[in-house]
């Protein structure tokens, strides 16, 4: 059963809110503050009233587990997991709970920083900035193993020749933890041991750490993406969309397009395999609305963009990072025309708010339906590339078949004409 632990400063914080007009039987408590509020937040605020009584059995369950703790360390994990089962019985997206020893806890914070904006300047002293140590590196777990999963353009990792796939082996010498192995360290380098190859002899990269502000990165990570391949005299741009939640995600492609590295591309394969969705419903109307572009100038010449349209062809690369905003933006692509290649997104597409526990956890609750027209539903379905290309991230070392297949895509259209 759950018991109680060390209590934390509760800290609630609701984005807009929202309650049900009939609630099912609430059930029974736990007499841990964590869980017991996290129950709470889950029936005032989560989308399908119709999937409470499946939750409440779920929390029953938790409650009645006869499973006691034998320490602090096991009775916060053992917590951690009966939240997990509990919101897995929702079956739905943006439903999770965040601990902040993890590079998600923080780069959510930071999406969600208005929902908990009453909080941010205690959590991330003086100045309210969400910040954590890194390298601007995402790695995943698997069958013991951590692969990177995510280099961030322009990032430390990037400059130190970190690659996709790569097998993390320790930091400084010590198993890799994702916030730890970098805490108390900005401003000097680590080394980072890594195997490219699963026969290959470890190597290691000296790396220096930042601290890391999540959406200032996403956009800096957006505009250094931009790149410019040639292919038999056709200049093919590339640009990727970590996230549509920062305040200036297509100010950063706009730029490129208009001013920047892609001016002059020929065609552009935009990658939407993304961290984190969010953003404007809207956002794709870069690349498929019919309204003009234009400028402001004033009265000394310059100019600035308003409104910038990309009328030549486009190739867009998808998969499970696609989600959320991301997925509105592929299937706008799609309907459009415009060819997406990679494998399935996501499915991930109800609206998420964020709310913080009495341990200042973070937890994640999928409080709105999305329907895309009338009654098309992304949720649970996501959307099928044209161009199905598979990737297997372990020892990848960097090789990118998607971001291949579609640049392939883009000369095959541009030799058309």
């Amino acid at each position: 059963m759950l018991k109680s632990v060390r209590p934390g400063i509760a800290a609630i914080l609701l984005l807009v809110g929202g309650t049900f007009g009939a609630q099912a039987a609430e059930p029974p408590k736990s007499g841990n503050r964590v869980f017991d509020r996290a129950v709470e937040l889950v029936y005032k605020n989560f989308h399908d009233a119709s999937a409470l009584d499946r939750f409440g059995e779920a929390v029953r369950r938790e409650v009645q587990d006869p499973k006691a703790p034998v320490s602090a360390t096991s009775q916060a994990a053992r917590v951690d997991a009966a939240i997990g089962a509990v919101l897995a019985s929702l079956q739905a997206s943006h439903t999770g709970h965040f601990r902040p020893d993890t590079i998600d806890y923080f780069e959510l914070a930071d999406v969600f920083r208005f929902a908990i904006r009453d909080d941010l300047r205690r959590l991330f002293p003086p100045d309210g900035d969400v910040r954590y140590p890194g390298i601007g590196m995402v790695a995943r777990q698997g069958n013991g193993l951590w692969f990177v999963t995510d280099v961030y353009d322009g990032s430390p990792a990037s400059r130190a020749g970190i690659l996709t796939g790569d097998e993390v082996l320790s930091v400084d010498g010590a198993p890799y933890h994702q916030i730890t192995s970098f805490r108390d360290k900005a401003g000097k380098q680590v080394e980072v041991k890594l195997r490219r190859r699963p026969d290959a002899e470890p190597m290691t990269v000296k790396v220096q750490v930042e601290s890391l502000r999540p959406l200032p990165m996403f956009e800096k990570a957006i505009a250094d993406s931009a790149a410019v391949v040639e292919h038999d005299g056709r200049k093919i741009g590339y640009i990727r969309l970590w996230t549509l939640a920062a305040r200036n995600s297509m100010g950063a492609v706009a730029e490129a397009l208009a001013e920047g590295k892609l001016k002059d591309a020929d065609g552009l394969v935009l990658d939407l395999r993304g961290r984190w969705g969010g953003g404007s419903s809207d956002a794709a109307e870069m690349f498929v609305g019919d309204t003009p572009p234009f400028r402001l100038i004033d009265r000394d010449g310059e100019a600035m963009l308003a409104n910038v349209r990309w009328n030549k062809p486009v190739v867009a690369i998808i998969d499970e990072g696609s989600r959320s905003g991301l997925e509105v933006f592929a299937y706008a692509l799609k309907v459009n025309d415009i060819p997406l290649v990679g494998t399935r997104t996501a499915g991930a597409l109800l609206a998420g708010r964020a709310y913080l526990l009495p341990d200042d956890s973070l937890l994640e609750i999928a409080v709105s339906d999305a329907v895309i027209g009338d009654d098309i539903r992304l949720e649970g379905s996501g959307v099928q590339p044209d161009v199905p290309v598979p990737f297997s991230l372990p020892y990848a070392a960097g090789a990118d078949p998607q971001r291949e297949a579609a640049i392939e895509e883009m000369r095959r259209i541009l030799e058309r004409g």
